[in-house]
């Protein structure tokens, strides 16, 4: 692994021993590249994706902050279709700030609790 890599893998092991998600409260796991931003919710007792969102299947917004706020509304409508109200944010060893920020806020305003 990369020096980069290596304090967000402890952080995200370190997030991950007290977050499990399941059929009633999924985890939204939020993935940041440097173009695209992705979230799953993942029910971690059956080991399977609920539902999925990402920024290449949405159209572009202005910039990647906006476009992460819509990747949150999208997943919080994906959810409320499933009768999914609560949920546990996994961050994934990212600082909150920025599009994970945005994602969660975007997510809450759909009507998710977390």
């Amino acid at each position: 692994m990369s020096s980069k890599l290596t304090p967000r893998r402890k952080i995200q092991l370190r997030i991950r021993k007290s977050i499990v998600g399941t059929s009633d409260k999924p985890r939204l796991s939020v993935f940041r590249s440097n173009k695209q931003i992705y979230c799953q919710l993942i029910d971690d007792l059956n080991g399977q994706t609920v539902a999925s969102s990402s920024s290449k299947t949405l159209p572009a917004g202005e910039n990647k902050i906006d476009t992460a706020k819509k990747v949150g509304l999208d997943i919080a409508d994906k959810a409320k279709g499933m009768n999914i109200e609560e949920i546990l944010f996994d961050r994934s060893g990212y600082l909150y700030h920025g599009r994970i920020q945005a994602l969660a806020d975007g997510a809450r305003e759909g009507g998710l609790k977390f």
